[in-house]
């Protein structure tokens, strides 16, 4: 880099070091990393003011969202190995969704209506790989996501007023615009635990979305949750603003142990 552009602008002869001071002053911190680059250039190639002023707002926008993104996936608590969605193949299935509605999905939508998604279906179909592929294109478009499997969702709602942990993630649960609750109907709850759970669902209704996994059919809820008037007012909320998938086929896993070496998806 010519040392000349490096250390002053044009003939001003302004130090680099005075902007940079000043770019971080304002909060500006992506543009100030790359000031030297960013003037060398715009003398390059001759940009107008307005040309200059634009490469660096956007390489400013660029970096808060890349470090946003990181933030986000950090703190969805995704399982090891997580697979973009691109990745799931709908015509392995027999039925239960298609390709265009995945790719209707993608548009997030249901996700700014404050929608749920619930796939339900034998284990091993894909039901996590969907739900995960949804989660990181969600937080690719700067929506916050958390992921939680059922059994350490009912943890984190029994010792959140005990433990200073299960009361920070739950706050970050609370907060998040997409919550993923993954294998529900594989480990029971007690009436205690189910009424905590109504709580949160209730909490989110209409102002956060919530994708279920689960190997349990919806009729099948009461036996899991043990009340009758609770799963109806449970699913109530739901289901109100949902849309559902009843997945069908060969179990993947079966299909493409390769895929599902390193990871313990549904």
């Amino acid at each position: 880099m010519n040392k000349e552009i490096k250390n002053t602008i044009g003939t001003n002869r302004i130090p680099i070091q005075r902007l940079t001071a000043l770019l971080d002053t304002f909060g500006l911190k992506h543009i100030s990393r790359q000031i030297a680059d960013l003037l060398e250039e715009a003398d390059l190639n001759n940009l107008s003011t307005r040309e200059f002023l634009l490469n660096a707002l956007e390489t400013e926008i660029k970096g808060r969202n890349e470090r946003r993104r990181t933030r986000n996936y950090a703190g969805a608590h995704f399982p090891p190995n997580v697979k973009r969605l691109e990745e799931f193949d709908p015509s392995e299935l027999e039925s239960g969704i298609t390709a265009t509605q995945i790719a209707n999905l993608k548009e997030l939508s249901w996700l700014d209506n404050h929608g749920n998604l619930f796939f339900s279906g034998p284990p091993g179909l894909g039901k996590t790989m969907i739900a995960c592929g949804l989660g990181l294109h969600a937080i690719d478009c700067g929506y916050t996501v958390c992921f939680e499997k059922m059994s350490n969702l009912i943890r984190i709602l029994d010792t959140t007023e005990i433990e200073r942990k299960s009361d920070f993630r739950y706050r970050n649960i609370r907060r998040a615009q997409l919550l993923i609750i993954d294998e529900i109907g594989y480990t029971p709850i007690n009436r205690n635990q189910a009424n905590k759970f109504f709580t949160l669902i209730s909490d989110m209704y209409e102002t956060s979305s919530i994708i279920f996994t689960t190997n349990k059919e919806i009729v099948d809820w009461t036996e899991m949750i043990g009340d009758p008037v609770l799963t109806t007012a449970l699913l109530d909320r739901i289901l109100h603003h949902a849309m559902c998938f009843s997945l069908r086929g060969e179990s993947y896993r079966i299909k493409h142990p390769e895929v599902f070496a390193t990871a313990n998806q549904d």
